[in-house]
């Protein structure tokens, strides 16, 4: 039987100036609501090359961000301390929006048996949906719990009802 993991998505520096503030203590919660009932947690954070050399300029979202943001070196992209890793705890970097973009996120699913996903994110209609829908198309357990600003949702009967 698959196990759940918690995918914390986005929660950097860069990204949370631009959230309410009620919108870390949540996650935060999350978090520790996961560690505490020993369900894997995998932080997954944009992360372009250098000069954005990964992203196209046609790209409406990521062509346009300054060449300086979401780099190794931008200290704005670092994952807010109140939701660091713990030791143990995978990282996952991307470059597009959807958590499974550019990296092995899905080889690290199947290696630690992992089949159903919680979401947690900072753009509901970009990483969370995007990575919902794109967990969905490869065969995860469509029983996804998403950590919206405001509220918990269940996704589960909305992607079943529209292929």
């Amino acid at each position: 039987m698959s196990r759940t993991a918690l995918l914390l998505m986005d929660l950097q520096d860069n990204h949370l100036a631009h959230m309410p503030d009620d919108y870390l203590p949540r996650a935060v919660h999350a978090l520790d609501t996961a560690r505490a009932a020993g369900i894997p947690v995998i932080h997954v954070a944009l992360q372009l090359r250098h000069g954005h050399m990964d992203a196209h300029p046609r790209n409406k979202i990521f062509g346009a961000l300054p060449s300086h943001l979401f780099t190794a070196d931008d200290p704005g992209a670092a994952i807010h301390p109140d939701v660091a890793p713990a030791d143990g705890e995978i990282v996952v970097h991307k470059n597009r929006v959807s958590a499974f973009a550019g990296n092995n996120l899905q080889q690290i699913l199947a290696a630690q048996d992992i089949g159903h996903l919680v979401l947690a994110g900072t753009a509901t209609a970009g990483v969370v949906l995007s990575t919902a829908l794109q967990a969905a198309d490869l065969d995860y357990q469509p029983a996804f719990r998403v950590i919206q600003r405001h509220r918990v949702t269940n996704l589960g009967s909305d992607l079943r009802g529209h292929g």
